[in-house]
């Protein structure tokens, strides 16, 4: 009984220390997504995928990939490993939150190829959109396979437990690929900035977005380490 009792006792510390990862991890979410709307309304001109100034139509680019994909994904994992729900609510908002996530990628991707059109550029030549694209194409396919594997009722209970790990590893790879392709893309905006106050607010913006995933990636190592 003691044995089981200590071992209650240190998974219930543990679930209390990834609540409070998650809940930093909010806290992050808020941080990020402010700094990244000061950014393009202070410093860029604001945000106009209609726009006749092609900079407006880029800016819309980074603010649907952070607001819209990268953080929501995030998000998303949090809702599904974190936050109490029946295991159905769980895969339900986790599901729906991702498909949201990808949609709104893919319209971050016509942003950044519209700007190219309206700027005249030439397209997939820098290693953050040939991150980026990897990202939203693996991000498509991973969850397809979830979708397919985990929600479908045709699937065996055996064979989805069996793609659990897989699933939940790649979903945390992409997430770290998707924060490394935001990663270069503001490096490429910092060393572009017009003034020493957007490039700070730029690479802090970064530091954000770097702290959330690790946040996020913390939370579901903790969850998996102690409750599975």
């Amino acid at each position: 009984m003691a044995i089981g009792g200590g071992m209650i006792g240190e998974r219930h510390h543990h679930s209390v220390v990834a609540a409070r990862v998650a809940a930093a991890a909010h806290v992050l979410f808020l941080t990020t997504a402010v700094l990244m709307l000061v950014w393009l309304l202070r410093f860029r001109g604001g945000i106009n995928i209609q726009s006749d100034d092609p900079e407006q139509i880029f800016n819309v680019h980074p603010f649907v990939m952070c607001w819209g994909f990268i953080l929501l994904v995030g998000e998303a994992i949090l809702a599904y490993t974190t936050i109490p729900m029946d295991h159905r609510t769980q895969k339900m908002v986790h599901m729906l939150v991702h498909l949201v996530a990808l949609i709104l990628g893919i319209f971050g991707v016509y942003a950044a190829f519209k700007f190219h059109d309206a700027a005249v550029a030439p397209d997939l030549v820098s290693l953050h959109s040939w991150l980026g694209i990897l990202a939203i194409a693996l991000f498509a396919l991973q969850w397809l396979f979830g979708f397919f594997a985990f929600w479908l009722p045709g699937a065996h209970e055996r064979a989805r437990a069996a793609a659990a790990p897989a699933h939940v590893a790649g979903g945390l790879a992409i997430l770290v690929l998707a924060v490394c392709a935001a990663e270069t893309g503001l490096v490429q905006k910092s060393a572009a900035a017009a003034s020493a106050g957007e490039g700070k607010l730029i690479n802090a913006t970064g530091v954000f977005i770097l702290l959330y995933g690790v946040a996020v990636a913390t939370a579901v190592a903790l969850r998996k380490a102690f409750f599975l």
